[in-house]
């Protein structure tokens, strides 16, 4: 008892000491930023913040004119500075902890992005699971000042558009920062990031003009992937292609197909399940990959004369979406091969973890391996569904 009595005021005084918000912000005066957009200016880096304004993004106050986003850039030696030097103009500390997206400007990322990712990996206050995209064709604060249809925030549209056409399209990957600097430190596989760019005109994009039109005439449109040698911009891969490297990465969750009929015109069939296995083997020395594919599809659209009563006539479709799959493939690898040179599927990964003694010869001159490396790819489709009838309009019309 007496012990207990004596502990009790040293308790109390922790208590009082150990209690408080030394620390806290309070959210009146925070601005939260939504996109961070880097570019190179000289020798400097001009940062971008896109930042939420509040009183403008709440919908019982969007009638007030006002835009739902603010637009803040400074310049400075160093991305930290850059950032310090708009308080300057912003009257609300600048708040990165929901961050959705980071873009980079083309020449920023052909200069080498190194510099500014260790910022971004220290920064207690910054989370990593936003997006990083590099802008084509453009800067990174002229992207940020376009407005946006449908989503109240740009912020919104660009990480919303990302996730919509990963899941349904996918020509697109949304890489965070942890994926990003494994990449960037792998021995085996150099980084690929999303294309974004400015589709139409910039100055009607930049605009509140470009809320007042049903065909908008400016908006932002993923492109697909830009390649990377380790930090550095090389160069774009189109949409087939960008597509193939998700097919090849087993990141293909839903997309749909083309394939011509054997008389003339088209079946449009989704795939709803994809599932890839790379494996790797070294013989005498050299290195070999093979690929296989797996696809479940169903039939969405069939503008053709062609009968699906008949079992033969599934199966030479699949024979069909085989051979089309096999070739997208294959000329996708070639085309990095030849112009790029750079190993963006992680092949080298694949024989490290297969012959990981044979790796410690290769990984020196993986690169210029890579350029040689045989690739087989061998895919197997299966039509599932032919959907709520079993001829075609088409068809039917014929008989």
């Amino acid at each position: 008892m007496k012990r207990g009595a004596f502990l009790l005021p040293f308790v109390l005084i922790l208590l009082i000491v150990m209690t408080g918000c030394w620390s806290r912000r309070e959210l009146n005066n925070l601005a939260f930023a939504g996109v961070i957009g880097i570019d190179k200016a000289g020798d400097d880096f001009e940062v971008s913040v896109l930042v939420m304004d509040p009183n403008a993004a709440s919908a019982k106050k969007q009638s007030s004119g006002r835009s739902p986003s603010v637009l803040y850039h400074a310049r400075g030696e160093t991305v930290p500075q850059a950032i310090r030097r708009m308080s300057e103009v912003t009257p609300r500390h600048l708040y990165f902890s929901h961050i959705r997206m980071l873009i980079f400007g083309e020449q920023l990322a052909r200069d080498g992005i190194r510099d500014t990712l260790d910022f971004l990996s220290r920064n207690k206050e910054i989370r990593t699971d936003f997006y990083f995209a590099i802008a084509k064709g453009t800067t990174a604060r002229e992207l940020l000042g376009v407005i946006t249809p449908l989503e109240t925030l740009s912020a919104n549209t660009m990480f919303g558009t990302l996730e919509v056409s990963r899941k349904t399209w996918a020509p697109t990957v949304p890489v965070q920062l942890d994926s990003l600097m494994s990449d960037l430190i792998s021995e085996g596989k150099h980084p690929v990031l999303s294309t974004i760019q400015i589709l139409g005109s910039y100055k009607q994009a930049a605009s509140k003009n470009n809320l007042e039109k049903v065909d908008t005439p400016g908006m932002l449109h993923y492109t697909g992937l830009a390649v990377m040698k380790k930090d550095k911009l090389l160069g774009w891969l189109n949409e087939e292609e960008s597509k193939s490297y998700n097919y090849i990465e087993d990141k293909v969750q839903r997309t749909i197909g083309v394939v011509g009929c054997p008389d003339g015109g088209n079946i449009s069939a989704e795939v709803i399940r994809s599932k890839t296995e790379v494996k790797g083997k070294v013989v005498q020395g050299e290195p070999q990959i093979s690929m296989h594919i797996r696809i479940e599809q169903n039939i969405q659209d069939v503008e053709c004369k062609i009968d699906f009563t008949k079992q033969e006539t599934i199966d030479e479709l699949d024979k069909r979406a085989n051979q089309k799959l096999e070739a997208m493939i294959k000329h996708t690898i070639e085309s990095v091969q030849k112009k790029y040179k750079v190993d963006i599927f992680g092949f080298g990964e694949v024989i490290h973890r297969a012959d990981p003694k044979a790796w410690k010869k290769l990984k020196t001159n993986w690169d210029e391996e890579f350029t040689n490396l045989p690739v087989q790819v061998t895919a197997d489709v299966k039509t599932l569904r032919l959907g709520t009838v079993s001829n075609s309009v088409l068809q039917q019309m014929k008989e």
